[in-house]
Formats: structure tokens, C-alpha cells, sequence
């Protein structure tokens, strides 16, 4: 059983940026494929970004295209998403999701193991 463990969330007035940090408990973590996720008030969780194992390649959503950045270090057992240019849109809690299948994750239904979240509060 592998434990992820996010942190970075933070209240921030728009335009700030931040940087949300997921760390895997094994070495294990290194093999899944990894996504970023949101979920705000009243929401589903959504997909933000993934990186593919293979590739490097990364994907985003469309509401944050070009504002956020995936990026992963295997050293490190980590895997994280600077956010840049915040509106208050972006409020949400954040997860860190691993998936046994495949080289990326976008869909929260194919996530195997989830992280408690990081809040983060966008203010205009």
C-alpha cells in the first residue's frame, strides 16, 4: 500500500501562484502513472494534469492550460504542479491520484490511490 501526501495549498489573492508538492511513501509510488485533481464546492472531481511515465509528455485540462506545469522527480519519489496566474476559479481542494494502468491518468475513475488533498483558496 502506497500513501501519497500533497502539500502547498494556501489561500492567495488572484494572479498569485503556488506550488502543490505530492510525495509517494514507496518506492512503488515511482511505477504508477500520476495525475493532478480538483475538486471545488459542490463538484466532482476533475482531472488538471498528468505526466506520462514513458514519454514525459504532459496533459492538462483546458481551464488551466498554460498557467499550470506537472512535473515529476523520480529521486524523489514526487510529483509536482506549480500553478501560476490564480483566479478565483481555481478553488479547490487539490489531490495527488495514482493509477496502476497505463503511463498517464486522466480520469478520476482509473485512480487506484488518492492523496488527502491540499486546499487552495483563491481570492479576487
Amino acid at each position: 500500500q502506497v500513501h501519497l501526501l500533497e502539500s502547498g495549498g494556501d489561500w492567495v489573492q488572484t494572479g498569485g501562484s503556488l506550488t502543490l508538492s505530492c510525495v509517494g511513501s514507496e518506492r512503488f509510488f515511482n511505477s504508477l502513472a500520476v495525475g493532478w485533481f480538483r475538486q471545488g464546492p459542490g463538484k466532482e472531481r476533475e482531472f488538471v494534469a498528468t505526466i506520462s511515465r514513458s514519454t514525459g509528455r504532459t496533459y492538462y485540462s483546458d481551464p488551466v492550460k498554460g498557467r499550470f506545469t506537472i512535473s515529476r522527480d523520480y529521486s524523489k519519489n514526487a510529483v509536482y504542479l506549480q500553478m501560476n496566474s490564480l483566479e478565483p476559479q481555481d478553488t479547490a481542494a487539490y489531490y495527488c491520484g495514482g493509477s496502476m494502468r497505463g503511463n498517464s491518468v486522466s480520469n478520476p475513475d482509473d485512480v487506484n490511490y488518492w492523496g488527502q488533498g491540499t486546499q487552495v483558496t483563491v481570492s479576487s
